[in-house]
C-alpha cells in the first residue's frame, strides 16, 4: 500500500501551501477578521506546530520541506520573504530560524480555578496576509506542479508531498482542473501527491466537510474543487475521525464554505503524514 514510507532526515516529505490572495480575501469572516488575516494566522500557527513536531533535544530535525505559493492579480510568487524567499520549498530548520518577526500576542487561558487569565505569548510570523486583484489559480497550480516534479525526482523513496490549496473564488486565468489532475499524478515510489482543497467562506453558511461525491455540492464551482481533490489516505481518514469528522475511505480531501474552525482543522489534518523516524 502507498503512503506508508517512514519520514526521516534522509527521507523527508514536503508540505506546499497554495494560498489565494485575491481581492475577495479582504472580506470579513464572522469573527470580524478578514479571510486573508485568518488564513495567515492559521498558516503561521501550523508552521509553529510543524517546527514543534520536528524538535528534538539536539535541535530541529529536517523531516519536512515546507513552502508557500501565494497568488493574486496576474502574479504567482513565493509566500515567504527574507532569507526564505530565494526558493519555494525550505527545510523546516531553516523556517524555524527565519521568521519575518516575532510578535507579542494576548491569549486567554484557564487559570485552573474556574477563571480566565490573559497571558502574553510569542507568535512567529512567516506569512503575511494580502488581498488584491484577480485569482490566477491555473498559474499557481502550474507552479506547484513544477516545484513538486523536481522535489519528487530528488526524493523518489519519500512519503509523497501534500498540497494544501486555500481559495475563496473562481479562477480568473483559465480552467484549473486539468493542471490539478496533473498535480495529483506526480508521485514518489510511495504514492501520488495528495491534493487538498478548501473553499473559505465569509457567509456563515454550513460547511461541507470531506464529501464522498460531488452530487450534494451546491454548484459547479464546488463540484470542480471536489474533483480537483485527492481521496484522503487511510491515516488521514483515521486522524480526521479522531477529530470528530464523519469520513470514510471514499471521502475527498475537500471542504466547502469553510469558516475559521474548519481552516484550522484542514491545516492540522493535511499536515499529518506517516510516522517520523
Amino acid at each position: 500500500m502507498s503512503y506508508q514510507a517512514q519520514i526521516s532526515r534522509t527521507s523527508p516529505t514536503a508540505f506546499l501551501f497554495v494560498v489565494d490572495q485575491s481581492g475577495s480575501m479582504a472580506d470579513k469572516m464572522s469573527s470580524g477578521r478578514s479571510k486573508a488575516e485568518f488564513v495567515a494566522d492559521a498558516l503561521n500557527r501550523t508552521l509553529v506546530n510543524l517546527v514543534t513536531r520536528c524538535s528534538k533535544s539536539e535541535g530541529v530535525r529536517d523531516y519536512f520541506d515546507v513552502g508557500v505559493i501565494g497568488y493574486s492579480g496576474t502574479t504567482v510568487g513565493n509566500g515567504f520573504a527574507g532569507p526564505l524567499g530565494g526558493k519555494i520549498l525550505n527545510a523546516i530548520s531553516e523556517i524555524e530560524r527565519n521568521p519575518l518577526r516575532v510578535e507579542d500576542r494576548k491569549r486567554k487561558m484557564d487559570d485552573g480555578a474556574g477563571g480566565i487569565i490573559e497571558t502574553c505569548i510569542k507568535f512567529p510570523v512567516w506569512f503575511e496576509p494580502r488581498a488584491d486583484g484577480g485569482t490566477p489559480m491555473h498559474a499557481a497550480l502550474t507552479k506547484a506542479a513544477e516545484e513538486l516534479v523536481a522535489w519528487c525526482d530528488a526524493h523518489p523513496e519519500s512519503y509523497p508531498p501534500t498540497v494544501l490549496h486555500v481559495t475563496d473564488g473562481e479562477s480568473t486565468d483559465g480552467d484549473p482542473e486539468a493542471v490539478a489532475s496533473h498535480l495529483g499524478q506526480i508521485r514518489t515510489n510511495d504514492g501520488e501527491v495528495v491534493v487538498l482543497n478548501i473553499h473559505v467562506s465569509a457567509l456563515g453558511a454550513e460547511p461541507i466537510r470531506f464529501p464522498t461525491s460531488e452530487s450534494g455540492l451546491p454548484d459547479s464551482y464546488a463540484k470542480m474543487l471536489f474533483r480537483m481533490s485527492s481521496l484522503l489516505p487511510k491515516h488521514l481518514v483515521d486522524f480526521a475521525k479522531d477529530k470528530g469528522h464523519a469520513v470514510t475511505s471514499e471521502s475527498g480531501g475537500f471542504m466547502f464554505n469553510a469558516e475559521a474552525a474548519e481552516i484550522v482543522d484542514f491545516f492540522d489534518i493535511g499536515t499529518r503524514a506517516s510516522q517520523l523516524r
